[in-house]
């Protein structure tokens, strides 16, 4: 990687949120909600498109915005807000890289606003053959969850994962995924892009695997991880969250390995939030 690289992924996590924790008070994020179809299925997701919603919860939305619609919320955005900085992202409801609307909708938006902070959430089946598109509609920040090190474990996380047309079940299908989240993420850092990976930590399913996934991640040129609590839901809707002492575990013992980012609100896929001083 080149001194220049280096310097503008420092930059890029600088100014954003869910990259710096100092960032995180000080620079808002923007959720375009546009992508609604997956490709896969996790266990414990629950995803909804609801006017009522209250709380925040990954996969949640109040509704859906065509990418007009969204960069017409950015505009709006801008002129409520004079001078706020603040980071546009897409992340879901469902996958963003499954749906023509996520690159429809940032390619408009970077055409106005190419200054902005642009950012996508990715589950990585489709990174590595995305990332040229992501690329030119001028995306520099990327997260990437990846809930499992191996197959073994994956089986137990996702119910079915489609590709190419296919529909795999098992350690099949979370083998599949797991080598293109590899292949992705080590294509994403090549390129430059500044890449944050999220775990979802789930009691007696991956909870025992989280170092070794963090240490693969490290071998791939990830250099911050994010853990986060299980939020009961799906088919684990009766398992438990990890406790306060149990996440805490997990992210010093993974910090021996990998940086950890710990202010994460596992924000709803259309969450509008100002720092304080921007409100």
């Amino acid at each position: 990687m080149t001194t220049l690289l280096a310097e503008s992924q420092t930059e890029v996590a600088r100014r954003h949120p869910c990259f710096d924790e100092q960032a995180h008070a000080r620079v808002g994020r923007v959720h375009l909600p546009v992508a609604p179809r997956c490709n896969l299925q996790c266990t414990f997701c629950e995803r909804r498109i609801c006017a009522n919603l209250t709380m925040q919860h990954p996969g949640w939305t109040q509704r859906l915005l065509t990418p007009a619609a969204a960069v017409e919320l950015v505009r709006e955005l801008t002129r409520s807000h004079p001078g706020a900085d603040f980071v546009v992202g897409v992340a879901g409801p469902g996958e963003p890289l499954e749906n023509t609307e996520t690159v429809a909708t940032l390619s408009l938006v970077h055409a106005a606003y190419p200054s902005l902070l642009k950012c996508v959430s990715t589950n990585g089946l489709l990174l590595e053959q995305k990332l040229p598109e992501l690329l030119a509609v001028g995306v520099t920040a990327l997260t990437v969850t990846v809930n499992a090190p191996d197959a073994a474990v994956g089986a137990q996380i996702y119910t079915w994962v489609r590709h190419q047309g296919r529909v795999y079940r098992g350690p099949e299908g979370a083998g599949i995924l797991f080598e293109n989240q590899c292949r992705g993420i080590r294509a994403a850092v090549d390129a430059g892009l500044t890449l944050k990976v999220n775990t979802v930590l789930i009691p007696d399913v991956n909870d025992r695997h989280v170092v070794r996934l963090a240490q693969r991640l490290r071998d791939l040129g990830v250099r911050l991880m994010n853990l986060v609590p299980l939020i009961p839901g799906g088919q684990m809707r009766d398992r438990r969250a990890p406790t306060c002492a149990e996440l805490r575990k997990a992210r010093t013992e993974c910090e021996a390995v990998v940086p950890q980012f710990r202010l994460c609100e596992q924000c709803r896929a259309d969450v509008v939030r100002w720092p304080r001083r921007a409100q």
